[in-house]
């Protein structure tokens, strides 16, 4: 007698590391309809590109704070570095009348130094992330004051063309800064997720020493990410120039928070291991329409936009415990 074989079940659940990048995207989303429906004007496309024009320097900081957090570290000195790049560019292109195409480049090495010394100090001599940024932010801010405590204007028919240029798209236009914080985002997928770098990223995020055992470089890719981030903050302290036409030693005091909230409200565990730059990119949008619904309302003062911020992280916060609670249990 032939037995007769039973059908397979086959149960389909989704993996617990998407859950919060899939609410980040939802939420995103969400906020975007919830606006349409109650003011006026809030879904013409100008609206959502004004979200990466606004936030495009955010956008390349939370990229780079992306990557170290991946590895379990902090860097609290990208709003510092932003700051001594505009002051930097400031200084050369106004005051020395230095070449904008000597000045970009030399504040890029100055950031990526930054990030260099950093992860040095952390790989060589096994000090917290904390401390060492914590030191890097000090005394980034300490020499733009060198350079001036007052503002410096730009007046530069490049750092112009780059702040007035709009690329048109229908009837919206996107900033060259705005361009530029894609092609950081882009870029950055690809590193994560294509080349080795990422996947040694990922592997001391979720266990150094396996990472050490399956004889990845450890050691180069942990002084890469601070060098990545170091860049990426410089990058940023060029858009801002841009954007504001001018170097100041209080410009991006507090950025950094905003770097770490929107890579933590995009998805990516503080602890590392899991998260991804698309989310972070998500999470600089909800920033940013937080801050747009606030505008369109009228009646809210601008510090709601923090207590939003602050809920939202407190509570994607929860979630990422929650899911780690559940995933354990397995």
């Amino acid at each position: 007698m032939n037995a007769v074989s039973a059908p397979i079940t086959r149960h389909w659940h989704l993996d617990a590391r998407y859950v919060p990048l899939l609410i980040t995207i939802a939420l995103f989303f969400t906020m975007a309809i919830a606006g349409s429906i109650f003011f006026d004007g809030f879904f013409a496309p100008q609206v959502f590109l004004n979200l990466l024009i606004d936030n495009a320097f955010l956008c390349v900081v939370a990229v780079g704070m992306t990557f170290v957090i991946l590895t379990g570290g902090i860097d609290l000195s990208v709003g510092s570095i932003i700051a001594l790049t505009t002051m930097i560019s400031a200084s050369l292109v106004q005051q020395h009348h230095i070449s904008p195409f000597i000045t970009i480049p030399l504040v890029l090495l100055v950031g990526s130094l930054f990030g260099l010394m950093h992860g040095f100090l952390i790989q060589r001599f096994r000090l917290q992330p904390f401390i060492v940024t914590l030191a890097g932010m000090f005394l980034a801010r300490g020499l733009s004051y060198l350079i001036s405590t007052e503002s410096i204007s730009i007046d530069n028919s490049v750092y112009r063309f780059f702040a007035e240029t709009r690329i048109p798209l229908g009837s919206a236009s996107l900033s060259i800064s705005a361009v530029i914080a894609l092609a950081v985002v882009l870029i950055g997928m690809w590193l994560a997720h294509a080349t080795q770098f990422g996947r040694t990223v990922y592997a001391i995020g979720g266990d150094e020493a396996s990472a050490h055992l399956m004889g990845l470089p450890v050691n180069q890719t942990l002084i890469g990410v601070y060098v990545l981030s170091g860049f990426c903050s410089a990058l940023a302290g060029v858009i801002m120039t841009f954007y504001m036409l001018s170097g100041y030693s209080l410009h991006a005091v507090g950025l950094e928070l905003d770097a770490i909230a929107a890579v933590v409200i995009g998805g990516t565990l503080l602890r590392g291991g899991i998260g991804y730059v698309a989310g972070t990119f998500f999470g600089v949008l909800i920033l940013g329409i937080i801050q747009t619904l606030i505008v369109f309302d009228g009646t809210l003062s601008s510090w709601w936009t923090r207590i939003v911020v602050g809920i939202l992280l407190l509570s994607f916060c929860l979630l990422q415990q929650f899911l780690e609670a559940r995933r354990a249990t397995r």
